[in-house]
């Protein structure tokens, strides 16, 4: 444990996705009119192309055979699904409830959309193979969630966001999501049979690609919210409630994923696939999802910001976890 710190600084250095975020951010704050809407990047019609693009390649790389070897775990995938979009959304009711006073209304909205997007394909899985658990459930779930959330993360959202003051089209933005998320995704399940050999070969240039667009999203959202006032009228505390809020968030649901999954009885690979899949969100969809649901609002770069501390202190965490249950004894018949 003592050289975890160093680990963690490792892990950082390594991950220039990490530091594109950072700087996406640095470059809104210093160019802010370059990426607003209506600027000379014109923000808006490059991030719905950039959107259809991204999820069109997901569409190519969801693996239909391995989704159906994973439908018969229904246990999990019944307690996965709980978890993103039950348990997350509850946990925001009830903090909201205590604290909600204190925060900022763009802040809670922001808090909201974290526990209401739904859970991200590729970490999981690959954390869930890292850690020997259940591949072909967290496939299935991990891909599964990002079909539900196209309706479900707008419904949790129009549901709650009352209680921050905010207020959601559901028809609209239901519209929006099948237009630039699900028509990309079965065009991409279509082109499969023809496209999927070219994908797989490409997959590391297509991967980035996605964070490419992803970085984009991120400094044309801050570009808006910083022309609007984000820093001048909040200041660095509301950026350290949001960072405190994502971690606090995390360890509850690692908590309580490992605790329910125990308590189920469920074999240790399948914990695993619950452990991950269970408390991941996704930012390669979240923050495509939020300039959709959330476009004309002039604090979007404050509503991503907890998804974005969470991105990373969820990779960072799992990563670890992934690793200590990597060294568990082989069992005889895994």
């Amino acid at each position: 444990m003592a050289d975890m710190p160093l680990r963690l600084l490792k892990r950082l250095a390594r991950d220039w996705f990490l530091l594109g975020m950072l700087a996406a951010v640095i470059l809104a704050a210093l160019f802010p009119s370059f990426g607003a809407s209506g600027g000379p990047l014109h923000a808006d019609v490059v991030a719905d192309v950039g959107i259809f693009a991204v999820f069109l390649l997901h569409g190519l790389g969801l693996p239909a055979a391995q989704l159906r070897a994973g439908v018969v775990q229904w246990r999990v995938h019944l307690v996965v699904q709980a978890f993103t979009f039950g348990v997350f959304p509850l946990l925001w009711w009830l903090s909201d409830l205590s604290l909600g006073h204190w925060l900022p209304p763009d802040l809670s909205l922001g808090l909201l959309y974290l526990c209401a997007v739904p859970s991200t394909i590729s970490s999981s899985v690959a954390m869930t193979g890292l850690a020997r658990g259940n591949v072909p459930a967290a496939i299935f779930n991990a891909s599964l969630s990002s079909l539900l959330g196209i309706v479900l993360t707008p419904v949790i959202i129009a549901v709650f966001a009352s209680a921050t003051g905010q207020s959601l089209s559901m028809g609209e933005a239901v519209l929006k999501l099948a237009t630039l998320l699900l028509l990309p995704l079965a065009l991409g399940q279509l082109l499969r049979p023809l496209l999927g050999a070219w994908f797989a070969r490409y997959r590391p240039y297509t991967n980035a690609f996605d964070r490419a667009v992803i970085l984009l999203l991120v400094y044309a959202s801050f570009c808006d919210s910083i022309a609007s006032g984000l820093f001048t009228d909040y200041g660095w505390e509301v950026l350290a409630m949001a960072f405190v809020g994502a971690v606090v968030i995390l360890a509850i649901v690692l908590a309580s994923t490992t605790r329910v999954a125990r308590a189920l009885g469920f074999s240790k690979e399948d914990e695993i696939t619950v452990v991950f899949c269970g408390s991941k969100k996704t930012l390669a969809s979240g923050v495509p999802m939020a300039r959709l649901l959330f476009g004309a609002n002039p604090a979007l770069g404050l509503i991503v910001l907890p998804l974005m501390f969470y991105h990373q202190a969820q990779l960072l965490v799992c990563s670890l976890l992934a690793e200590r249950y990597a060294k568990r004894p082989m069992q005889p018949n895994t």
